[in-house]
């Protein structure tokens, strides 16, 4: 089996992991890399992931369960195999499940996940089985999708609330700042750890973080890579309130079946007035993150950190 080049980040990581088997038993060997294969295989589905049902349905997705009832509009991440990390596909369902939900009945949106995760971030598989020659053009139209999903976030038009059912990680918390309420169960967590793989912020937080919780508390998140409990965060203004994870889904939903009540018109317009006198201040963040990170994820240094990582996590 030839080594795998530095681009093939996965097998890079296989190829890293069975070496490190060597010293093994044979059978133990041969069993913990086929554990880490599966682990790393972008395509395994598990009895868990949650059928769309019948509930005003509004277009099949794959990674994805969009429902209408009540006057709310449910967006779930339905990837728990995966923690619900995001990949390309997920990006694109997403950009079409929020337009959809734009344009429809519901009062309000709300976003959540499927399983023990809420988000795990990007799906580091979107870069497999890339030749050096194709990683430009891989991540040249990533970043077009990142923006595009960005925007969707920056102009939607009804209230837009986060369900964090459990850790959040990268785009999912960076993405926060853009929405008019953030519920957490209390075993969720929030990290952005860009440094640790030699990228930078995205998802508007290098501009929503500051304005949130303050210049020293961004820092620490967004460049240290300081991990906040969901109490942390609700202190630090990124969340609205934090509910036992016992209780969390029954109060949670209690409260949004009360707001879905209230009028649409007015909650519409008074979003409006709230956040249109920084929307084009928010599109032109958007569009710089996404130029500065469209560099780093060409650097030797992101590309080092992304192999060393995958590597460790072989070795897990």
């Amino acid at each position: 089996m030839p080594k795998p080049g530095v681009f093939d980040f996965i097998n890079k990581a296989k190829w890293d992991a069975w070496n490190a088997l060597g010293n093994l038993p044979k059978e133990t060997a041969r069993q913990s890399y086929v554990d880490l294969v599966s682990s790393l295989s972008s395509s395994s589905t598990s009895s868990s992931q949650v059928k769309p049902g019948a509930d005003r349905k509004q277009q099949e997705y794959e990674n994805l369960v969009v429902t209408s009832e009540d006057g709310i509009t449910k967006i779930m991440l339905n990837r728990p195999t995966k923690k619900n990390a995001i990949n390309t596909q997920t990006y694109q369902e997403f950009i079409l499940a929020l337009k959809a939900a734009s344009k429809d009945d519901s009062v309000l949106t709300v976003v959540t996940g499927n399983g023990d995760y809420y988000c795990s971030g990007n799906d580091l598989t979107i870069f497999n089985d890339i030749t050096p020659g194709g990683i430009e053009e891989k991540v040249k139209n990533n970043i077009v999708i990142l923006r595009n999903f960005v925007n969707s976030f920056i102009d939607f038009p009804k209230p837009l609330i986060a369900v964090v059912n459990g850790p959040a990680v990268g785009i999912a918390v960076t993405i926060l700042g853009l929405f008019d309420a953030v519920y957490a169960s209390d075993r969720a967590t929030f990290h952005t750890p860009f440094s640790h793989l030699g990228l930078s912020p995205e998802g508007c937080s290098s501009y929503t973080f500051p304005k949130i919780m303050g210049p020293a508390k961004a820092i620490e998140m967004l460049i240290f890579g300081k991990k906040l409990t969901a109490g942390e965060a609700c202190a630090q203004g990124l969340v609205t309130e934090v509910f036992p994870d016992s209780t969390f889904q029954k109060e949670v939903w209690a409260r949004l079946k009360a707001y879905s009540e209230l009028p649409a018109n007015s909650m519409r317009i008074s979003k409006q007035i709230i956040r249109n006198l920084e929307k084009e201040k928010l599109h032109a963040v958007n569009a710089e993150e996404c130029t500065v990170l469209q560099e780093r994820l060409l650097s030797d240094e992101c590309i080092n950190a992304a192999v060393n990582f995958l590597s460790r996590k072989a070795k897990l």
